[in-house]
């Protein structure tokens, strides 16, 4: 592969060249956990090598079509691409707009003719128009510093001042003056424009994105600023839409951890080799085991036990795992789902299958199921304590249980009696904790402590959960 730019050396690669942007492109795509090997950059660069490099669009397809293992992942693909092959290369600029005041207050007039020149391209759907429009948006309204520590430009300022979404209503007349839509589609009309100002969002998201590329370079903005795919989305960190998203891949990811167990099953029920049997056997073949005697084991499904604190931030965690067990429930041959907050309520029926939307299953478990007493606020000993009272008989020698939460306990007794008699009578018990290791212990938190009774680990997304429970379930 072939490009211009700048060169460290007498016959080296150039530093900002296309072999350069490829491999910074296949880095950053392997940190947001792209699985990316060096037999499928190399079909990269073939790929570029074809197509050549005049239509950008082609480049991105071509290299889309090499390096992606699945469609979640394509936004996440498109945005670290738009960093390192870009539309255009333009200079960071001084920190301020290019166009306009310093702080996009001053001149009116540049506002609102870039508001009228906006609602003419959505109406005409141009795309080219609407690429420099954004460019023009950050240049002239998202600057907002010149340190050299400051990031420069920024799309939340640009969209705040903009504010394209109101624009709705004159994009709808110009369309119907034009009579490019009938009367009776205003609907489908409307939601193909809210489309395209969430195109053009996107588009001022990602020249911002560029003009701080320029200042801090690709591959720390690529890492850092680029949102990575649903899975990888810190559970306490995650927004509504981002638990809407990891909702939609519970089957999925059910499916596949449905695949594996059955797997495991298979091998489990071969049976471990017999070895006083084995070398009795070969007796007959002079003392080769030809023929290894297997010890069978009998068949059978585990019983498993969910204790979920579904307060606070911890809430979207526990949902997603309580849709994730649904789904996976033909696995058991028993399932027994218990939510807390201060008391401890059964919920198993809530997941029954049709029972609930998964999407509305936190609200009604909050609504219908009986999980705070005197307060509001999470309380695992007072939980601990009332499940082994009125619950002890969900416990037995072949169930597992897992436990759901951040182990803090607003000051409150952990109560570590309870939890050590739920250990003793089940067959494992396994803490999944949505925060990291560095912050147990610190605060309100009591994972040190409960650490030390039972299984512990860290569980801060949807990909480690569904390794973890792959690997953590009995066959």
């Amino acid at each position: 592969m072939t490009g211009g730019g700048a060169t460290t050396g007498a016959g080296a690669a150039p530093a900002d060249g296309p072999v350069a942007r490829l491999t910074g492109l296949v880095g950053a795509l392997r940190d947001h956990g792209f699985g990316i090997g060096t037999g499928e950059t190399v079909d990269a660069g073939l790929a570029l090598e074809a197509v050549g490099f005049a239509d950008r669009e082609r480049m991105r397809e071509a290299l889309a079509a090499t390096l992606l293992h699945g469609e979640r992942q394509r936004p996440v693909f498109d945005r670290v691409f738009d960093l390192y092959f870009p539309a255009t290369v333009t200079g960071a600029g001084t920190g301020r707009h290019e166009g306009g005041n310093g702080d996009g207050d001053g001149d009116g007039g540049d506002l609102a003719g870039l508001r009228t020149r906006l609602a003419e391209a959505l109406a005409a759907g141009d795309t080219a128009l609407l690429d420099r429009l954004a460019a023009e948006a950050v240049a002239g309204f998202g600057g907002y510093g010149s340190g050299p520590g400051s990031d420069g430009w920024s799309s939340h300022q640009t969209l705040s001042r903009l504010r394209p979404e109101t624009l709705l209503a004159r994009v709808r007349a110009a369309r119907t003056a034009a009579g490019q839509e009938p009367a009776f589609t205003d609907r489908l009309l409307d939601d193909e424009i809210r489309r395209a100002i969430e195109g053009f969002r996107e588009r001022v998201r990602t020249e911002a994105r560029r003009r701080v590329a320029e200042r801090q370079g690709r591959d720390r903005v690529a890492r850092r600023a680029v949102a990575g795919t649903a899975d990888r989305v810190d559970f306490l960190l995650a927004g509504r839409e981002q638990l809407d998203e990891l909702r939609r891949t519970v089957r999925p990811l059910a499916r596949k951890l449905a695949t594996r167990l059955a797997a495991r099953r298979r091998r489990a029920a071969r049976g471990e080799i017999d070895l006083r049997r084995t070398l009795r056997s070969s007796l007959s073949t002079g003392g080769v085991p030809v023929r290894p005697v297997l010890r069978r084991r009998r068949p059978g499904r585990p019983e498993l036990v969910l204790l979920c604190d579904v307060s606070g931030s911890v809430a979207g965690f526990a949902q997603f795992t309580m849709a994730l067990v649904q789904a996976l429930r033909d696995q058991f041959s028993r399932v027994r789902v218990f939510a807390f907050v201060n008391r401890v309520d059964e919920v198993t029926d809530f997941l029954a299958p049709g029972a609930a939307d998964p999407a509305a299953l936190g609200e009604r478990i909050l609504a219908e199921a009986r999980l705070t007493g005197r307060h509001g606020q999470s309380d695992y000993g007072t939980a601990l304590d009332e499940f082994v009272e009125r619950y002890a008989d969900a416990l037995g020698p072949r169930t597992v249980v897992f436990v759901l939460g951040d182990a803090r306990t607003n000051r409150a007794d952990p109560r570590t009696e309870s939890l050590r008699l739920i250990a003793d009578r089940a067959r494992r018990v396994h803490w999944l904790n949505p925060e990291q290791p560095a912050l147990w212990g610190t605060g309100d938190s009591v994972a040190p402590l409960y650490a030390e009774l039972v299984d512990m680990r860290s569980c801060r997304d949807a990909r480690r959960l569904g390794e973890l429970i792959g690997r953590l379930l009995p066959v």
